[in-house]
């Protein structure tokens, strides 16, 4: 299918930068079979094309991602096997996308919610509006939350207040996004798409393994100390001979400026 055609996704390349827009407005953006298929498509282009060198991913509209459709869930007539699989084939492309070896950049208005939250959380980086809510709102309908979240929202907050924030279902501000470390930082409305594709191009001019390396160490749970600096030690060898490296090191020496300059913020 051409990305083009999507129904439920709107996804374009510009120098070297992927945007993937989940695009159901009229129901915030909710998350339905046909952008779960959608998502599986793009995710496998993203991971074959080499030449995108970072993602955006965002919500159209005024909400990022309501969460899963409702009345599709209360229609679907499948039995406990049924949702499994249905659940294990969603987990193909999550994984795909969590171990994407190339810089994710959320830009996160309005409604984060239920599989809404756990799909910005697979993100490297989320940039919120002072707008943005977010909500583990899976209890609330008597559902335990998916799309990686036992994964990823503990390695962020910690486990005690992943705890909290599973079994509450309450919903958090921006500002607390922000202080729990959920939200890298906060851009008004009408600066957070461009922030989001700045940081992202900023990644263009980054050495593509160095930003591999780094996000397949910090992937690696529960070794120990000897086991992190083995892997440690791995990495930067192979870093050390790459062409970036060897640039970046002559540009230094000739006083020029990084090719890799993280974006200075916006004026507020």
């Amino acid at each position: 299918m051409n990305p083009d055609n999507f129904e439920r996704i709107r996804f374009a390349v510009r120098d070297q930068v992927a945007t993937l827009t989940l695009h159901n407005p009229e129901r915030r953006n909710a998350f339905d079979p046909a952008m779960r298929e959608e998502m599986r498509q793009v995710v496998a282009r993203l991971r074959a094309d080499a030449s995108i060198r970072a993602l955006v991913l965002t919500g159209a509209g005024d909400h990022f991602c309501a969460g899963g459709d409702l009345r599709n869930i209360a229609t679907v007539g499948l039995d406990n096997a049924g949702w499994r699989a249905r659940l294990q084939s969603l987990h193909d492309w999550l994984k795909e996308l969590i171990t994407l070896d190339r810089p994710v950049i959320a830009a996160v208005d309005g409604a984060a919610y239920g599989a809404g939250f756990s799909l910005a959380l697979l993100a490297d980086f989320v940039i919120a509006t002072p707008r943005a809510r977010f909500c583990m709102s899976f209890m609330r309908v008597g559902l335990v939350p998916d799309c990686a979240a036992f994964y990823t929202l503990p390695r962020i907050v910690g486990v005690q207040r992943a705890r909290e924030l599973m079994l509450s279902a309450r919903e958090v501000d921006a500002a607390e996004a922000l202080s729990l470390g959920i939200a890298l930082e906060l851009q008004p409305p009408e600066q957070l798409q461009a922030r989001a594709q700045a940081l992202a191009a900023s990644f263009v001019q980054a050495s593509p393994l160095a930003v591999a390396l780094v996000k397949r160490t910090l992937a690696a749970p529960g070794h120990d100390l000897p086991t992190l600096l083995e892997m440690e030690a791995n990495a930067q060898a192979l870093a050390m001979g790459t062409e970036a490296h060897r640039v970046a090191v002559q540009r230094f020496l000739d006083k020029q400026p990084a090719l890799f300059q993280w974006p200075v913020q916006p004026a507020s």
